[in-house]
């Protein structure tokens, strides 16, 4: 037996009664009301000549009328003049149309001379920009990375790349501000003998005797001998003036040329996250419809954007679940989840302060090894008593971090402010034991503050065991950077590609006890900020150091590649590009700043040494630039000067409060605007609803009928 269909009240007349047949019905039909419809609007993407919706079902009087004011809209839009990349076509009717509409300028020479020029400006500079994009090194291996391993490791690897090109800028101005004023000259001097003595002792950095193969090795790892009077390092450098403010002068462009260069690329991140963020380009609807380039052209790049896609909807699908879960707990399940996570977060700091004491530890107790005359007499412990703060670091950034992964997913976050919080430890581990490294060279080079001591009231800091302490500090980040080279060589070689050998050979039972490799984003990344926080300490004291870490970070990124590729297998948990792209400048901003403050009391705090560097006999560091600035002519003079007193900061100040609070009301007024936006296409949604509902009560009437 038949059922009868239920009608909806638009089925039926203003009277109740049936509806007219469609012959004799008055009004809109089903092929006006559909072409009314947003789906309407797909017909334009496939380009013109196209019959609109239901042309192929309704042979009727109306088709003609409707195919006729189709062609009319579209011609409609062709004759208008908005660009090609405008028009909601397929790629290859864009270019058609773009080059239609130049052949037809040019035949009828339309258009002023001003829109032109414009016209041809805006190409050449997207041009510009285009060829600024393929002059960027591996971006075919970095979207290769991205389709097969994700956003996260693809990340890593831009943050390689960008940083490598922040030494390569540091280098440069090294080179030109520092190596050649002192060549440009004269030769520098030799280094200061034995009978050359002064009140704060002597100073003689050139080995005595016969130097044998196995004394030259450990100079090279160690900074020491022939290395420690060196281009290499600050004490090489003579006392002249314009090379000391020229040197000086390189330390704060290094710093200012990278915090422009982070803080336009965390702000060039910031409107990716905060869309991300906001939702807006985080739904489904978007993933599946709009996330697809048809610009894509070759299998290959198909298969990689195919990936990205769905890594990026296993990122959403995974976050709703943890969100879903989150909403649906009780209070005592909650109370329960903030207890746990105030046991693990208690038990990160013990962990954490556990490893500052170690680090403060081993800094301080090599000093009292060195005295000790066995290892005096064996080099090879000798190395191991220099190379010991350098060795616990490794270890505690070795063991630590691994823990850290442990616990993130037992505090019950989403999977983005998992890795938030592992890259909060793990930096915090890293920046805190070098931190305590630099404080121990601190309290050795003053005497633990005090001016007053014996051995540091003659010059102001340590002579006795520090006649050269610039130079010291910058054999300590030296060291740590060659420790960290070879730390990195050293697992990628003895610990991943054994592994994945292991498993290979063995795919049962050793196969399974080793596990499958995964490329640690979070690892890797503080590994590169922290390495590159040792660069900025150095660069003072080793103007070379950011060559060496160009060297480096070059074979960094193709030992990492052949490792992903080798040895790793895509990640099982991913993560959103846009949290790690905003969030990786800010941990090295972070970075920057931490290595500003030993280097600013380097130059402001410390007596500079007496015996070595571009700054002897100075009171201060800082001090060689007045003294320079009195040797200009006196307009120059007042001029600088003037730019120190309150005359020009309280102007300065003002306008910089006014410029900031236009900023904030533009923002304010951009904000409302967004606002009413998002309001007018939650109401066109509507409408959009209203008239799906009427097409289908339509198309129901008409079925009955």
């Amino acid at each position: 037996m038949e059922e009868t269909p239920a009608w909806g009240s638009d089925a039926w007349g203003a009277s109740g009664e049936w509806l007219a047949p469609r012959e004799a019905r008055p009004g809109l039909s089903l092929s006006s009301v559909l072409n009314e419809l947003p789906s309407a609007a797909t017909l334009r993407y496939r380009g013109p000549g196209v019959l609109p919706w239901g042309a192929l079902e309704e042979q009727d009087e109306d088709e003609e009328g409707n195919i006729q004011a189709f062609v009319g809209a579209t011609q409609k839009e062709l004759r208008e003049s908005c660009p090609s990349r405008e028009l909601p076509w397929p790629m290859q009717a864009r270019r058609a149309h773009m080059k239609r509409h130049t052949w037809d300028q040019v035949a009828n020479g339309s258009g002023s001379r001003a829109a032109h020029w414009a016209q041809v400006l805006r190409r050449s500079r997207e041009k510009m920009r285009e060829a600024c994009c393929t002059l960027q090194p591996w971006a075919w291996t970095l979207k290769r990375i991205g389709g097969m391993f994700g956003a996260g490791a693809e990340s890593y690897f831009s943050l390689l790349r960008f940083l490598l090109l922040l030494n390569v800028l540091a280098a440069a101005l090294k080179a030109c501000m520092t190596l050649l004023p002192t060549w440009l000259e004269g030769t520098p001097p030799g280094p200061p003998g034995t009978s050359i003595s002064s009140p704060c002792g002597s100073y003689n950095p050139s080995s005595q005797g016969l130097i044998t193969f196995r004394t030259l090795l450990l100079n090279l790892v160690t900074g020491k001998g022939y290395l420690e009077w060196s281009p290499l390092f600050y004490g090489f450098y003579p006392r002249r003036p314009r090379l000391a403010v020229t040197y000086l002068c390189s330390v704060f462009a290094i710093g200012l040329l990278c915090l422009l260069l982070i803080l336009h690329r965390s702000v060039s991140s910031m409107t990716q996250t905060l869309l991300a963020e906001s939702g807006a380009l985080t739904s489904y609807s978007h993933r599946v419809f709009s996330a697809w380039d048809f610009g894509l052209r070759g299998a290959v790049h198909v298969r990689l954007r195919q990936r990205m896609i769905f890594y990026e909807l296993q990122v959403e699908l995974e976050e709703a679940v943890v969100r879903r879960q989150a909403a649906v707990r009780t209070l005592g399940q909650e109370a329960r989840v903030w207890l746990v996570r105030g046991l693990l977060n208690l038990l990160v700091i013990a962990l954490l302060r556990a490893a500052v004491g170690g680090v403060f530890w081993a800094t301080r107790y090599p000093v009292e090894l060195q005295e000790n005359s066995f290892v005096q007499q064996t080099p090879l412990l000798k190395l191991l008593v220099d190379y010991l703060p350098s060795i616990f670091i490794f270890l505690v950034n070795f063991v630590l971090p691994p823990v850290f992964k442990l616990i993130a997913p037992l505090e019950g976050y989403t999977r983005s402010l998992q890795i938030v919080f592992i890259l909060l430890r793990t930096a915090f581990l890293r920046f805190a034991s070098l931190l305590v490294l630099l404080f121990s060279l601190w309290n050795e080079i003053t005497c633990g503050c005090n001016a007053e001591a014996e051995d540091c009231k003659t010059c102001g800091y340590n002579y006795k065991e520090l006649p050269c302490w610039e130079t010291r500090v910058g054999q300590e980040m030296y060291k740590l950077l060659l420790f960290d080279l070879l730390t990195g060589l050293a697992v990628s070689l003895l610990v991943q590609f054994p592994r994945k050998l292991l498993c290979g050979l063995f795919p049962r039972a050793l196969g399974r006890l080793a596990g499958t490799q995964e490329f640690q984003v979070s690892d890797e990344v503080l590994g590169l900020i922290y390495a590159q926080t040792v660069v900025w300490v150095g660069s003072f004291f080793c103007p070379l150091l950011p060559l060496l870490n160009t060297a480096k970070f070059l074979l960094l990124f193709y030992l990492k590649k052949l490792t992903l590729f080798s040895t790793c297998s895509p990640a099982s948990r991913t993560f959103r590009a846009s949290t790690v792209n905003f969030f990786f400048p800010l941990v090295l901003l972070l970075g920057l700043a931490i290595s500003a403050v030993p280097v600013l009391c380097s130059i402001f705090l410390i007596p500079p040494s007496k015996l070595c560097g571009p700054f002897q006999g100075q009171p201060s560091i800082w001090a060689q630039i007045p003294e320079s600035i009195y040797s200009l002519p006196q307009a120059t003079q007042n001029f600088l000067f003037f730019l120190g007193t309150q005359a020009f900061a309280v102007p300065l100040l003002v306008i910089s409060s006014i410029l900031m609070a236009y900023t904030v009301s533009l923002a304010n007024s951009y904000g409302r605007l967004i606002s009413e936006l998002k309001r007018q296409i939650e109401t066109e949604a509507q409408n959009k609803v209203f008239l799906a509902q009427r097409a289908v009560a339509l198309s129901s009437a008409n079925g009955a009928l």
